[in-house]
């Protein structure tokens, strides 16, 4: 489906396509000379056109100012499928935590309760357990849902900076074919992450065990070892950035994306480090100044309630809680939206710099109605499908 707004240029006899100059040659190239053979007049310079905006953002390398706008631009342009996405997502995850972990702590804490007073401790202990075990099958569906999420906004930007709107159904469809592979990369940055503080927590454990002068190597190695992991993993995260664009709109394997976004962020690594931080600095800040209020005001009535009273009183709380819920639940759905886009848009932008990507679209949307063309972010030797079968086509920039 393609935005109404916009219409692909035709090629009118001597107006100029992007990049192109009217007079025919390179800019600072004198004319051709007239019939007589001699100049009698020095011609008007060469026109220049803009590049196109077929949607979302202009076809070329993109300034930092629309790196950090466009993504909030996402939510506007197409809110349907990619808000709705988010809700639905943040939704099922607040869910299902709520029932599986709520049913479970109820029966855990009834069975605590009911338990003899010589058997209390082991009781207790079985049920912390439980209730620590019933936390995974939430924490599982998140990383399917968040993955899945990353991959409909990676391609809706994809799809928009084209000038097209897909539908939520469409979009959920072709991205469930990459899933898999999206969830694999999520799980495979959490367990490098969850192993950098196991061993920076066992080291200080065991130094705080033998005690003494330890103490002071435990505090040594706490300070600098969580600094240096933020650092290597500020550093991972940068280059590795648009690993989940790599897997949907390439189609790599999680092996193959990591080295290729290791290369495209090549020379460009404060550049995708700025965006990003400025991103996540911008809607928390948002996110905390709408929520702070809210949960203070919610800390005051459940202060001001007698403990002793009747239910009616906690009405007011729950309320609160509820609407403070709800409003958080929308704040993170505008947030994973934005912070997926804005990594979609630096993959484009790093491709637009280094591959030319911006002529390959302009020939996309150039292109007359109804011909045969490939997907533009493809590269050439990309395989054509999930079966892995490589692409005839030849001249890949990265080959």
């Amino acid at each position: 489906m393609t935005d109404p707004d916009w219409h692909p240029p035709t090629n009118t006899p001597g107006v100029p396509r992007y990049g192109e100059y009217a007079q025919g040659g390179a800019p600072g190239s004198p004319p051709p000379p007239p019939p007589g053979g001699s100049y009698r007049a020095v011609p008007p310079p060469p026109a220049w056109t803009p590049p196109p905006k077929p949607g979302l953002i202009p076809l070329r390398p993109l300034g930092f100012g629309t790196l950090l706008g466009a993504p909030f631009q996402v939510l506007r342009r197409n809110p349907k499928a990619t808000f709705g996405s988010a809700l639905i997502v943040q939704a099922a995850t607040l869910l299902v935590t709520l029932v599986v972990v709520g049913v479970v702590s109820f029966f855990a804490i009834s069975r605590i309760a009911s338990a003899p007073v010589d058997e209390q401790d082991a009781v207790e202990a079985g049920a912390m357990l439980t209730i620590v075990l019933s936390a995974l099958v939430p924490v599982a569906l998140a990383v399917v849902a968040s993955a899945l999420l990353q991959g409909v906004i990676v391609l809706e930007v994809s799809r928009a900076t084209l000038g097209e709107k897909l539908r939520l159904g469409a979009l959920w469809r072709q991205v469930g074919k990459r899933v898999w592979p999206l969830v694999g990369w999520t799980l495979l940055l959490s367990a490098a992450l969850l192993i950098g503080v196991l061993l920076i927590g066992g080291v200080v454990f065991v130094c705080v065990l033998l005690g003494g002068g330890w103490i002071a190597l435990a505090v040594i190695v706490g300070v600098f070892g969580g600094l240096g992991l933020v650092a290597l993993g500020a550093w991972v995260s940068t280059k590795t950035a648009v690993v989940p664009s790599l897997i949907v709109l390439e189609r790599l394997s999680i092996g193959r994306a990591i080295r290729r976004s290791w290369s495209l962020t090549g020379g460009f690594f404060w550049r995708t480090l700025g965006v990003l931080l400025l991103i996540t600095v911008i809607v928390n800040v948002v996110a905390q100044v709408v929520t702070t209020p809210l949960s203070f005001l919610f800390g005051m009535v459940i202060s001001l309630i007698d403990p002793n009273a009747a239910i009616e009183a906690f009405i007011p709380a729950a309320v609160l809680y509820i609407l403070t819920l709800l409003i958080a639940l929308v704040l993170g759905a505008v947030t994973a939206v934005v912070q997926s886009a804005a990594v979609a848009l630096i993959y484009i932008d790093l491709r637009m710099r280094k591959e030319g990507l911006d002529l390959e679209l302009q020939r996309f949307v150039e292109a007359a109605p109804g011909a045969q063309t490939r997907d533009p972010y493809l590269p050439h030797t990309a395989p054509a499908g999930a079966d892995g079968a490589p692409r005839p086509d030849l001249g890949s920039p990265w080959a």
